[in-house]
């Protein structure tokens, strides 16, 4: 990391996983070509972060032909003139983390895993849950991503007197 001033611990980077509305994974096609997309990841156990797809398409190739992805996450992102300077920036929370992907085969843990993803982006509708399941496991593939390593945070973050915050400053 470039500014180690703006680095962050790891379970601050989870934190800001866990939050953003999507999580960039970024895959290598079996030609060797990069492929990536932000997708709705979720997590229990903050290691072990799933998505689901369809049970045949070019992010199942590129697992099958290279299991290792990256993670990238963003939130709290807002252009903004620098308190003091006056330059052209922008404040952020960041994480990024990296992992093997591997299609989960485990019915439960299928379920499981959609029902993580559910809770996280659709609470208000989990009375719906059971029969969603009912209807379109058999036709829905799941991906577990398993860090392979802590994740890393970087944020820039001004106070309200205008003074950036460095690591170890908290809001």
């Amino acid at each position: 990391m470039r500014k180690a001033s703006r680095e962050m611990p790891a379970d601050w980077a989870l934190e800001v996983m866990r939050k953003a509305p999507y999580i960039t994974v970024s895959f290598i096609r079996p030609d060797g070509t990069a492929y990536g997309l932000p997708l709705s990841l979720a997590s229990t156990d903050g290691k072990n972060w799933y998505f689901h797809c369809a049970p045949e398409g070019e992010k199942l190739d590129a697992i099958a032909a290279h299991p290792e992805v990256c993670l990238s996450a963003v939130t709290k992102c807002a252009p903004t003139v620098g308190p003091k300077d006056g330059s052209f920036t922008l404040q952020y929370r960041s994480a990024v983390a990296f992992g093997r992907a591997t299609l989960v085969t485990d019915e439960q843990e299928k379920i499981e895993a959609l029902c993580a993803i559910s809770e996280r982006f659709l609470p208000q509708h989990m009375d719906a849950f059971d029969e969603a399941i009912r209807r379109s496991l058999h036709r829905t593939a799941v991906v577990r991503i398993t860090l392979t390593s802590a994740p890393t945070g970087k944020r820039k973050q001004y106070d309200r007197q205008g003074e950036e915050m460095k690591y170890g400053r908290m809001e």
